[in-house]
C-alpha cells in the first residue's frame, strides 16, 4: 500500500506519513527535515500541474490506481512537452490531431465494490500501522544517511 506525505492536520492513517513536530533524537530530526522537503516539494510540482490541468484538480476517490497512474504519467509528460514547446518561440505551429474516444470500464457487481472499499477504508485507517510505517521510514534514512557518510 502506497503512502502520501502530510503535515499535522491529517489523521493518523496507514497511508499518511506526517513529520514529528518535536523531534528529539538525531534520527527523528533528520526524519522530520526529509519528509519535510520532500512533502513542499512534491506540494509544488502537484501546484503546478493542478493549475494547468483540471483533471487533476478534480475528485478521484472511485478511480482506479492504473487510472490515476496513466493520468498523472500524461500530465507530467504534456507539461514537459508545453514547457520545451515554449522554449523554442520560432517552432512552426501544428494543426491539431484528433483523439479517439476512450473506453470506460462499467463495474457490475456494486456490492463487491462496496464491500472492498469498506476493507481498505478500514485497513487504511489503522493506526498501528502509521507508526510502523513512519518508524520503518526513519530507520531507512537513517541507514541511508549513515551509509552515505561512510
Amino acid at each position: 500500500m502506497g503512502y502520501y506525505l502530510a503535515d499535522g492536520i491529517y489523521p493518523k492513517w496507514s497511508t499518511i506519513v506526517q513529520t514529528i513536530r518535536d523531534p528529539h533524537s538525531q534520527q527523528k530530526k533528520y526524519f522530520a527535515m526529509k519528509q519535510e522537503s520532500c512533502r513542499k516539494d512534491v506540494e509544488r510540482a502537484f501546484g503546478v500541474l493542478q493549475s494547468r490541468f483540471a483533471i487533476i484538480a478534480g475528485p478521484s476517490r472511485f478511480w482506479r490506481k492504473e487510472v490515476l497512474h496513466d493520468i498523472m504519467t500524461t500530465c507530467i509528460i504534456l507539461h514537459n512537452m508545453i514547457i520545451e514547446d515554449e522554449r523554442d518561440l520560432n517552432a512552426p505551429i501544428q494543426d491539431a490531431v484528433e483523439a479517439p474516444t476512450p473506453t470506460i470500464e462499467m463495474v457490475i457487481d456494486e456490492n463487491l465494490r462496496f464491500e472492498q472499499f469498506l476493507a481498505r477504508h478500514k485497513k487504511i485507517k489503522d493506526k498501528n500501522v502509521h507508526f510502523e510505517l513512519r518508524n520503518a521510514l526513519i530507520e531507512h534514512l537513517w541507514e541511508q544517511r549513515n551509509n552515505f557518510e561512510n
